[in-house]
């Protein structure tokens, strides 16, 4: 089954502006780790707004269930938690002398994912279309 063939009912723009919020705190916690000497992936991370923005996402997930900004909410989460799982080896890896330039490769790479998904997902939010599983 395609996007296009999808049936979803019309959420409320209560949530529809939730969803906008919800990619403005992730956004902001990733823009704080380009512009201070954090980096992108321990602001996403350890950011208020993130925490805030995955705490909301999960409280209500259950409403945008059965329209478009489900696929939203499951997208602003699993980006959470894959940037969360992708810190994790990272800093495995900084315990060792060889692991710590691939760690920080690691950690620059995920910070391009954070923002790439956050843009992506605030463009396809701005059209009204929902984003794919994965």
């Amino acid at each position: 089954m395609t996007e296009n063939s999808l049936v979803f009912q019309e959420p409320t723009q209560k949530m529809i502006n939730l969803t906008y919020v919800i990619y403005g705190l992730h956004l902001f916690s990733a823009l704080t780790g380009v512009l201070t000497s954090a980096m992108v992936i321990t602001a996403f991370l350890t950011g208020w707004p993130s925490i805030i923005a995955v705490i909301l996402n999960y409280v209500y997930r259950d409403e945008a269930f059965g329209t478009y900004l489900d696929g939203h909410f499951g997208w602003q989460i699993r980006t959470f938690w894959f940037a969360f799982l992708w810190m994790a080896i990272s800093m495995l890896l900084m315990l060792t002398l060889v692991g710590i330039p691939i760690s920080i490769i690691i950690m620059v790479g995920v910070g391009l994912w954070v923002i790439y998904r956050i843009a992506r997902g605030f463009l396809r939010l701005q059209d009204g279309r929902a984003m794919p599983e994965a």
